[in-house]
């Protein structure tokens, strides 16, 4: 089953950083086969070709989507995520923007929800600092990993292998017969 499982990955990177954590991402995936579309480059129809979706976002300034999920947020509002799976992962600032960390997991994350979707890999809100976040599901998680390139670079690769497995085992146990 997991041979057949269509898998894309959408992400979007102004200053570079989220796109060196996305190969460092596609590096560590072996778990299907994975194809890659840039933010500038993807369409509502990218998103019907793929059963599994992973997301990589920044948040920029006061709780903004990075440039290429800012224009096509309209259009993302209209995918139906329903029998998609889907895993986030996100790039903030807790000092700089304590206020806004990575928003831009919950402003994905929650349309994802709305429009039927299922989100694995939410990951744990310990270990970070900050005062607020749209990018928390609830007072444990946030909608997928959180990175801070600015505070917490040590932790990325740790937090991403950490991550990785995670994802890997939850795809795998959705996709198990009932």
């Amino acid at each position: 089953m997991l041979n057949d499982l269509k898998t894309g990955l959408f992400w979007g990177s102004d200053t570079g950083t989220t796109e060196i954590v996305t190969k460092d991402f596609m590096d560590a995936w072996n778990l299907t086969e994975l194809t890659a579309i840039e933010g500038c480059e993807m369409t509502v129809e990218d998103y019907g070709k793929f059963d599994f979706i992973i997301i990589g976002v920044p948040t920029w300034y006061d709780g903004d989507l990075q440039s290429d999920f800012e224009d096509f947020f309209d259009q993302f509002k209209t995918i139906d995520f329903t029998d998609k799976i889907v895993a986030l992962y996100g790039l903030g600032d807790q000092y700089g923007y304590d206020e806004y960390f990575v928003d831009g997991l919950g402003i994905l994350g929650s349309v994802v929800l709305e429009n039927g979707g299922k989100i694995i890999g939410m990951w744990p809100i310990e270990g970070y600092e900050f005062a607020k976040s749209k990018g928390q599901f609830n007072d444990q998680l946030f909608y997928g990993l959180a990175l801070d390139e600015d505070n917490q670079p040590e932790e990325t690769p740790d937090r991403l292998e950490k991550w990785v497995s995670q994802v890997e085992a939850e795809l795998k146990a959705c996709l198990e017969p009932a």
